[in-house]
């Protein structure tokens, strides 16, 4: 069993920054990645950037490379989500994820809801115009 506990999100103006936090909890030595996934109203809910804790390999939706960074700190066993030159379209419930149910997770599985177990509460990131 992992808890995943997300912070950081609010309401910022466009071009500004937010800081995400996941906090994860638990039985983590089996999670092998975690990521960010995000739901705007009335859409489905897409990938954001993933990271797997062996090799540390990164993937990022083409949408948000170059304005969104992923990083860990290990003896926290917390990700953080630092959100630069924000947009109103990245308004969205912004969810933090874990998986337990593969090892190495690929460029392409890193992307799919389906692969992850274990799911934050989601925290509300608002950007006005």
């Amino acid at each position: 069993q992992v808890q995943l506990v997300e912070s950081g999100g609010g309401l910022v103006q466009a071009g500004g920054s937010l800081r995400l936090s996941c906090a994860a909890s638990g039985r983590t030595f089996n999670t092998y990645s975690m990521g960010w996934f995000r739901q705007a109203p009335g859409k489905e809910r897409e990938f954001v950037v993933g990271i797997t804790w062996s090799g540390g390999s990164t993937y990022y939706a083409d949408s948000v490379k170059g304005r969104i960074t992923i990083s860990k700190d290990n003896a926290q066993n917390t990700v953080y989500l630092q959100m630069n030159s924000l947009k109103p379209e990245d308004t969205a419930v912004y969810y933090c994820a874990a998986s337990s149910l593969s090892k190495s997770l690929g460029r392409i599985g890193v992307r799919s809801d389906d692969s992850y177990n274990y799911w934050g509460q989601g925290t509300q990131v608002t950007v006005s115009s």
